[in-house]
């Protein structure tokens, strides 16, 4: 390492550090190196300051993980010294306690493979490790960034790797408010299992059901929704570790990817295991496309849901009004008292931006070529980004929408007794086309079904008050 640049008070500013290419400059307070500057230069792309331009927390924290565990094992297996491995556990420990985060500002606008980021991880871990040794930052002495943190891995099994874990993670992380949202749901369930109200196909008005019945739907869509997720995640937890650059294992222990597998599991009680064919886990990402659309799947419930109950909840004078939704603040800067369903409006937006990410998700995975896929860093980031987007809107949507919805009784009753489709009771006695004109007469009419019924002749009122009953109509018979 040589000192380049010093401030008019004598403070460092600047170091050389070198790679394969060459010395660059590297500020003195930063742990990262060489590669990872010249990731600065390069991949100016996007905003710095925004974080969905910038490799996400989760993937450092994972790759930090994975470093750890690498360590650990080639220790285990005689290929690394005890004091080496100390140092790699301290400085990685330090980096998943979110103390070096400001180390790692490397976009996701960079190698496909995500080398950049491997390198920016194992020059944080290097440097650090050798401060605490009492060396120079940038010596690589007497841990080296791709002899020692980097020993038996390449980019191309580490950066899939911590595509799993962080994947994992984020979806371990949704799930529970998923099912407190679910659960919410199940308690409305519940509680209108008595209230008959219209049903409605193709925006039109059908044959009743009850709103308890109705909201039921919305539980078991959940419910399928986090099989989905939970099969998904399986898949999430076999891991590329141990296939280094092209899959075949070159430089690594026999014993490395089952070992490195193992200790993953042991450090995040979650049960990751060595991927099967590490071809296919370097080459392709099919396991992001089940997982993304999993995560799609409980967007288009989560987009139907929401839907629906703002258009329940629309009016309140003016619309179906058959549910109240709570009100949380002013809806409009010209119309006093105005309140809109927010709740549902941001649920809706979310799922949207769940679905663009799943085309990024799906485009990126179907581009690996031979060895390797190289869209990996846009693949994670927008995984995640769906995962959190996922996890908040589902808490959002139960605390502020689902737990204070309210049945507006009177307005139900109201439809009810004015629909036509309870005409379908008759149709069993006296034919689909007696009661299909039933139905348009009393239409036309403006008649009751009953009048009309009576008025043609077709059904006695006796008969008429003993076969249309809606509560009788939301279950076989």
């Amino acid at each position: 390492m040589t000192i380049t640049n010093t401030a008019s008070n004598g403070a460092l500013q600047s170091r050389k550090e070198t790679d394969s290419m060459g010395a660059i400059d590297v500020p003195a307070d930063k742990y990262y190196g060489a590669q990872s500057a010249r990731s600065l230069i390069h991949f100016e792309i996007g905003e710095g300051t925004w974080p969905r331009d910038v490799m996400p927390k989760q993937v450092i924290v994972a790759m930090a993980q994975l470093k750890k565990a690498a360590a650990l094992v080639n220790h285990d297996l005689g290929k690394l010294d005890a004091e080496k491995t100390k140092l790699i556990v301290a400085a990685a420990d330090e980096v998943i306690a979110g103390r070096l985060d400001a180390h790692f500002p490397l976009r996701i606008w960079q190698t496909g493979s995500g080398t950049q980021t491997n390198m920016n991880v194992n020059e944080v871990i290097s440097n650090r490790a050798i401060e605490i040794a009492g060396g120079e930052m940038g010596s690589k002495k007497p841990i080296h960034p791709n002899d020692h943190v980097n020993m038996s891995q390449s980019s191309n099994d580490t950066f899939p790797t911590a595509m799993h874990m962080a994947a994992a993670e984020a979806m371990v992380a949704m799930l529970p408010p998923v099912q407190k949202l679910r659960d919410a749901l199940d308690v409305k369930a519940k509680a209108w299992k008595d209230i008959v109200k219209v049903g409605r196909t193709h925006l039109q008005d059908a044959t009743p059901l009850t709103l308890g019945q109705e909201f039921s739907g919305y539980v078991t869509q959940l419910d399928r929704a986090m099989v989905a997720c939970r099969e998904a995640l399986d898949h999430l937890y076999d891991l590329a570790i141990g296939g280094t650059a092209v899959g075949t294992g070159l430089n690594a222990h026999p014993e490395f990817a089952n070992r490195a597998a193992a200790k993953l599991a042991e450090l995040t009680k979650l049960p990751f295991r060595s991927h099967p064919n590490k071809f296919t886990a370097l080459a392709s990402h099919d396991d992001f496309v089940f997982a993304s659309g999993a995560l799609k799947m409980l967007g288009a419930a989560l987009m139907k849901i929401a839907n629906d109950v703002r258009w329940l909840g629309s009016g309140p004078r003016a619309g179906i009004g058959e549910l109240v939704l709570p009100e949380n603040e002013p809806g409009s800067s010209i119309m006093p008292g105005k309140v809109n369903p927010t709740q549902s409006e941001a649920m809706t937006m979310v799922c949207v931006q769940v679905f663009g990410n799943d085309v990024a998700i799906t485009m990126g995975a179907s581009q690996g070529n031979f060895e390797l896929n190289v869209f990996n860093p846009v693949m994670i980031s927008n995984f995640l980004h769906s995962t959190t987007l996922l996890r908040d809107a589902c808490t959002m949507f139960r605390e502020h929408c689902i737990e204070g919805l309210q049945a507006n009784e009177p307005v139900i009753a109201k439809y009810l007794a004015e629909s036509l489709m309870t005409v379908t009771a008759l149709s069993p006695k006296i034919g689909y086309d007696k009661a299909a004109e039933i139905a348009k007469k009393a239409h036309h009419d403006g008649a009751t079904l009953k009048e009309t019924a009576l008025k043609l002749g077709y059904v006695t009122a006796e008969e008429f008050d003993t076969i249309v009953v809606p509560r009788e109509m939301t279950y076989p018979k």
